[in-house]
């Protein structure tokens, strides 16, 4: 092995582009027990306590969210983790824009119709109108700049209320109620903590605009899922549409699917290919950077949950 080259472990197996990888960024690959980094691209193999021994500095995990691996206790504060936050932004946030189109302007229910009932089924442009997005990270910025041309006044709902590039209004957490009353899209893009859970309930809900459409491709235990279904049957907002769920995966007979006021796509946000690509992109940089000593990208930070 190069005397520069970083020994890291990639388990646990060894996918040809997470290999190419981490060579490039500096790295070589080495067993277990030779390594000093682990890039992990599983979830609950019992080969990963044997992969993270003493002598690994840091460990880089495939996905955006660790709540798995915060429950399971996998993450300890003896080294370093990192996730993939931001590494999917582009992907996912195309996909958001998809699903707030296709709310706006009733694609789903012109589809599902078997009549034609002009009238009744004309839409809402999303030119010009007002967006929230809660939780306007990596994926939020992206869809902000996906959303440039459509001219909306953008509400971005951070936890610190940093000012966000693009935003016409930057709020802090606390302070998440002010986008229910005011935006025509809410697009929830928040981490999933214990703070979290069910940040849109019942009430959250009944303060929404009647023909507001609330989007989700963070994780589906954020939105209260009987709140939202008993909403969606009362017409209290005007639709929903989910890349993800509460359950996940959502049960067959489960009223969202074919609601008239639904969206349900099954987790489909981030497709396999350009997923495995953009991850390696990620884990790239995150050897370069540690091989240089430099801060690495998506550092977890197991007191906050994400």
């Amino acid at each position: 092995m190069s005397p520069q080259a970083v020994p890291v472990h990639v388990g646990p197996e060894a996918h040809p582009l997470i290999v190419e990888a981490v060579e490039r960024g500096g790295g070589e690959l080495v067993e277990p027990a030779d390594a000093r980094a682990v890039v992990w691209m599983g979830f609950g193999s019992p080969d990963f306590g044997t992969a993270v021994h003493d002598g690994v500095e840091w460990v880089q995990l495939p996905s955006a969210g660790v709540g798995h691996w915060l429950d399971s206790g996998a993450i300890d504060g003896r080294r370093t983790f990192t996730a993939a936050q931001g590494a999917y932004a582009p992907t996912v946030a195309e996909h958001a824009l998809a699903l707030m189109l296709a709310g706006a302007r009733r694609i789903p229910e012109c589809v599902r119709a078997t009549s034609w009932d002009q009238e009744q089924r004309f839409g809402r442009p999303l030119m010009g109108s007002s967006v929230a997005i809660v939780g306007c990270g990596g994926i939020g910025q992206e869809l902000i700049g996906l959303l440039e041309p459509f001219g909306v006044d953008v509400w971005a709902v951070t936890r610190s209320g940093r000012e966000v590039p693009g935003a016409a209004h930057s709020l802090p957490a606390s302070e998440v109620g002010q986008v229910w009353p005011v935006a025509d899209h809410v697009v929830i893009g928040a981490p999933a903590t214990s703070e979290t859970a069910h940040l849109v309930d019942a009430g959250a809900l009944s303060a929404m605009r009647e023909h507001a459409w609330l989007v989700n491709i963070a994780r589906g235990n954020l939105i209260d899922t009987d709140a939202l279904v008993d909403a969606l049957d009362r017409g209290v907002i005007g639709g929903a549409a989910l890349d993800v769920t509460d359950p996940e995966p959502l049960p067959d007979g489960h009223p969202l699917w074919g609601h008239p006021r639904a969206v349900v796509t099954p987790h489909v946000s981030n497709p396999p290919e350009q997923m495995m690509a953009n991850l390696s992109a990620r884990v790239e940089e995150n050897v370069r950077r540690f091989a240089a000593g430099e801060d690495l990208l998506g550092v977890v930070d197991a007191r906050r949950g994400y």
